[in-house]
């Protein structure tokens, strides 16, 4: 697996984690970390999982060897 898999697969993980912790307890994990006063590194992280996820879609598509 290469490195920009596991490097976007690691922030799916990390997204899915806070999603659940906002869905199940109402507790932002990124913003409790940055806080309010840094509220644009909250979005630019947020951004990159989002951008993580619209590359794993091809994921699905990839037939190679190595694939997830």
């Amino acid at each position: 697996m290469s490195t920009l898999k596991k490097l976007v697969l690691a922030l799916i993980i990390i997204g899915a984690i806070n999603w659940g912790l906002i869905g199940f307890f109402n507790f932002n994990l990124v913003t409790a970390i940055f806080g309010n006063s840094l509220l644009f590194i909250s979005k630019i992280i947020f951004a990159v999982v989002g951008l993580a996820g619209l590359y794993a879609i091809s994921f699905f598509f990839d037939r190679s060897k190595n694939s997830v």
